[in-house]
């Protein structure tokens, strides 16, 4: 692949282009109401497990791993940026939790976490998933944005791994939120415009990471930890006890395992 005219494109037009692809397959898998009123539990468990195990892999191959380096060539201790901007995410993330009302999949509308609100059901189950496709965005924003920094194919691999990574955990996201709204009584046109609605904060958070990391490039560790520690808090506060949740616990977990090789295999391989 000859990837020289990507080394004068635009970090932000590029981030912009990734995102718009994991937004994507965010709307194909919301296209599954088309063809399905119900997702098997035990499926839907394993796909969340997928989606778990790609961003655990992800937050530190394509994020922490960076970051850590990317420290120890500048002189700053190497630790530093990965620990305060990992802790930084994590926080951000606990706060938008606090704050946005927002429902998780299987619960009742009382169980609602965030500021109590008379919003349907419905308007919180969409509102969680968002909730998820904030800090992916910006993972892959900040990803994209740091080849200002010195691009490299091996960066770019990197960058694009983790775009590729974030896209195939999109799939079951978009799904959980198109059917049960279905079930809810959408029609299945209203029901896909929403599920894919969901997914359409990943570009604006990818290009505002992009700009952020082009404005401040000194940041840029810290970016790449923050973008880590919001998606390890997505990742143990709703996808591991969603996939958890049944008798067959074996099967998220077979997902999550798989999702972690496969976001290491298309790290490495890719970079």
């Amino acid at each position: 692949m000859d990837t020289a005219w990507l080394k004068g494109a635009s970090p932000i037009l590029l981030a912009l282009l990734a995102t718009l692809f994991t937004w994507g397959v965010t709307a194909m898998g919301a296209a599954l109401v088309f063809f399905f009123r119900e997702l098997n539990k035990r499926v839907l468990n394993t796909m969340l497990g997928f989606a778990a195990g790609v961003m655990i892999a992800a937050s530190f191959w394509s994020l922490l791993k960076p970051a850590i380096e990317m420290s120890a060539a500048n002189g700053t201790p190497s630790w530093l940026p990965a620990v305060v901007g990992f802790l930084g995410g994590g926080v951000f993330l606990l706060a938008i939790d606090k704050i946005l009302p927002h429902l998780h999949m299987g619960l009742e509308a009382k169980n609602a976490e965030g500021i109590k609100t008379s919003w349907q059901r419905s308007t919180l189950l969409i509102l969680a998933i968002t909730l998820h496709n904030i800090p992916e965005g910006l993972a892959v924003g900040v990803a994209f944005g740091s080849l200002a920094d010195g691009w490299t194919p091996a960066a770019f691999g990197g960058a694009l791994a983790l775009a590729f990574g974030i896209g195939l955990q999109n799939f079951p996201e978009g799904a959980a939120v198109s059917i049960p709204l279905r079930r809810e009584g959408f029609s299945r046109l209203k029901a896909f415009w929403y599920g894919q609605l969901s997914g359409l904060v990943e570009p604006v958070a990818g290009v505002l990471g992009a700009f952020l990391v082009l404005r401040i490039k000194p940041l840029l560790p810290y970016a790449l930890s923050f973008a880590a520690g919001a998606m390890i808090f997505v990742v143990v506060e709703e996808l591991i006890p969603e996939s958890q949740r049944g008798d067959e616990t074996d099967l998220s977990t077979i997902g999550a395992m798989l999702g972690f090789a496969v976001m290491m295999f298309l790290d490495v391989a890719l970079s």
